[in-house]
């Protein structure tokens, strides 16, 4: 359940018949969708189907998207891509959490060693093209 009393966006609760009602499409063309596999609503044990929240808002867009001429396999395609960039983004901000906790041991370890020992590296200038050497020493 949702903290507001209701079902949770994902519980599958409504018959095909609301589904519907809800959004505003045939029954049929509800079944019509699922056997294209554009949606998969839930079932109960006997094997009728149940529609969540998310669902009814997933045939919304599709209705929405067949309204303005694009096609079942436009659709299709759209769903698919939109599935992709939702993925990506979830992708992103997990390799964002692990930037941020990887450059913050980095300045831990940073502090901790450059009490001990400071930097005896080189420090790299920018040179100007032309005026490079290379130095090459074989093993």
């Amino acid at each position: 359940m949702s903290g507001f009393g209701g079902p949770a966006p994902d519980a599958a609760v409504y018959v095909i018949s609301v589904a519907a009602e809800l959004t505003g499409l045939h029954p049929q063309t509800l079944r019509t969708y699922e056997r294209m596999g554009l949606i998969t609503p839930g079932r109960t044990a006997g094997g009728g189907r149940r529609y969540s929240h998310h669902d009814l808002e997933l045939l919304r867009g599709i209705a929405d998207l067949t309204a303005h001429g694009i096609g079942i396999e436009g659709v299709r395609r759209i769903l698919d891509l939109d599935n992709q960039v939702t993925a990506l983004r979830l992708r992103n901000q997990d390799l964002q959490a692990e930037l941020e906790v990887t450059r913050a041991a980095l300045r831990q370890a940073r502090i901790a060693a450059g009490a001990a020992h400071p930097n005896t590296l080189p420090v790299l200038r920018h040179s100007v093209t032309g005026q490079s050497v290379v130095v090459w020493r074989p093993s």
